[in-house]
């Protein structure tokens, strides 16, 4: 059988794509090598932060309001509670990367914030207990997304539409020619019109001719019991929120969640290559301390006991912005990959966008940051 569009890899990013792909009309067929939502690679952790005033870029704040809106109608069509707003604080040096860069995006497109200093960031948020010498910028339009719920509820839309999605089927080649590309799995060649490649952390072996210098690094996720129990963490008394030392400890966290008796927490972007085949998925106590250290001042009580962790995958361009477009190389290939830890909260909008590409070859969202084809410089 032949299909409309192949989407390869079904995990944030990829079983949007099939959702909005199938809801257009596409005859779409889905392959995933592992099963729904499953914990191999970067779209699961329970948690992902949504925050409009968007440190990274001015550029990613349009984007983030279509998103809010494609995840309350996601919500809607699915039956599936995917995101809680909780308000958010971005704490740090004046001049670090998450307290400037959120204040240039809020000045720049007008959104309401607030810029507290350390005395009046304890008093309303008392869980938080900020240096003397940081500020903390303050948005409403902020909370958390729930990963895996995000990708069951895709994928159930995309076969209620009439995809056809398939697990446990690992893709070994692709190519295209002039009449079509062509897809290569450890149980079948597949044909279709169009391509779209949403290989998470499986980028740079399935996308090596883009010539992207991707860069898989492996990340660590923990949940503490905190002491007294989480009543004091509890989203009405404890927002999302991300907190910036200096360049290489950035800590960021949650409220409480969904009754759990825990909260999580984990370092963005900390240092450590590695690939899908490769990564130690163990947890070692050494990692354990270091952020139960760094938290000790910062956040006191929350990391009395530790309960668990969970490894997971970034995959990072040298900008650390995402590449989305079509294939320089192959006309009939769509690609998205190098979501750079920052994100999960665009998924349904990416699908939206790859769907644009695929049916119309252009989409009205501004996305040329994410040229696939731009000079790539280190931030």
């Amino acid at each position: 059988m032949s299909y409309d569009v192949i989407v390869v890899g079904l995990g944030g990013m990829g079983s949007a794509a099939a959702h909005r792909l199938a809801a257009r009309g596409q005859r779409v067929l889905g392959i995933e090598q592992f099963h729904a939502a499953h914990d191999l690679g970067s779209s699961h952790g329970n948690s992902r932060i949504t925050r409009l005033a968007y440190s990274e870029h001015p550029s990613y704040v349009p984007l983030m309001r279509r998103s809010y809106e494609l995840w309350r109608e996601v919500e809607r069509e699915s039956g599936r509670r995917l995101l809680t707003m909780t308000g958010a604080v971005m704490l740090g040096d004046p001049g670090s990367s998450v307290v400037s860069g959120a204040l240039l995006s809020a000045r720049q497109w007008g959104l309401p914030h607030d810029v507290l200093e350390p005395a009046e960031v304890r008093r309303r948020f008392p869980t938080l207990n900020p240096a003397d010498d940081e500020l903390a910028v303050v948005e409403d339009s902020a909370g958390f997304v729930r990963p895996e719920q995000a990708v069951l509820a895709h994928s159930d839309l995309a076969s209620r539409a009439g995809a056809q999605l398939r697990y446990g089927e690992r893709v070994i080649d692709w190519t295209t020619t002039p009449q079509h590309a062509q897809v290569s799995t450890d149980q079948g060649t597949y044909l279709a019109d169009r391509l779209v490649i949403c290989p998470g952390a499986w980028a740079p072996e399935q996308l090596a001719d883009l010539r992207i210098p991707l860069v898989v690094e492996r990340q660590v996720m923990h949940w503490f019991q905190p002491r007294g129990g989480v009543d004091r963490f509890r989203p009405e008394h404890h927002p999302v929120y991300l907190w910036e030392a200096d360049p290489d400890h950035i800590v960021y966290g949650f409220p409480a969640q969904d009754g759990e008796d825990c909260v999580k927490v984990a370092f963005y972007r900390r240092p450590g290559v590695t690939t899908p085949d490769t990564i130690d998925r163990s947890v070692h106590p050494a990692e354990v301390e270091e952020i139960t250290a760094y938290l000790a001042d910062r956040i006191p009580g929350l990391a009395e006991h530790h309960l668990r962790s969970k490894t997971c995958m970034y995959t990072l361009t040298p900008d650390h912005h995402f590449v989305i477009g079509a294939h320089p190389r192959h006309p009939r290939v769509v690609v998205a990959c190098g979501f750079s830890g920052h994100g999960f909260k665009f998924v349904p909008l990416v699908g939206e966008v790859l769907a644009d590409l695929v049916i119309d070859g252009a989409t009205a969202h501004d996305i040329a940051l994410f040229d696939p084809t731009r000079t790539f410089a280190t931030p």
